[in-house]
């Protein structure tokens, strides 16, 4: 038996950045607004943004938690112009090439939580 992810919960510190951010880049990855702080896709996986508790730790490349979040795109040339356009936008994202052909764009959220948007070719999975 097999058991699909459904949702995200994100807290962040700043629920004003937080939206502005996800509310630029989640639309460009087939994302919908369903109601203030909460976004779906049309596999029904839903993203929930709520406000961190007061004084909690910074996010950590290698702490325990969740470490990011990734989506597959159809193609590298999708990937690519996200980058531009999240560029031209003033958002700092991280694009690489990977081997075998795989086109990766690293985008950290205002709280450092790393969201990837990758193309893996046909064949090749996306977590060895």
């Amino acid at each position: 038996m097999a058991f699909a992810l459904d949702h995200l919960t994100i807290l962040s510190r700043s629920p004003e950045q937080a939206a502005a951010f996800y509310g630029f880049l989640l639309p460009r990855i087939g994302f919908a607004q369903k109601k203030p702080g909460i976004w779906a896709n049309a596999a029904g996986l839903h993203i929930q943004f709520l406000k961190a508790k007061e004084g909690t730790g910074e996010y950590g490349r290698y702490a325990p938690g969740l470490n990011h979040f990734g989506f597959s795109a159809p193609s590298a040339a999708v990937v690519e112009a996200l980058a531009a356009e999240l560029a031209e936008a003033g958002i700092a994202a991280r694009l690489q090439h990977f081997d075998p052909g795989i086109t990766a764009l690293f985008v950290p959220d205002p709280d450092g939580l790393r969201v990837e948007i990758s193309y893996y070719p046909p064949g090749v999975p996306p977590v060895d």
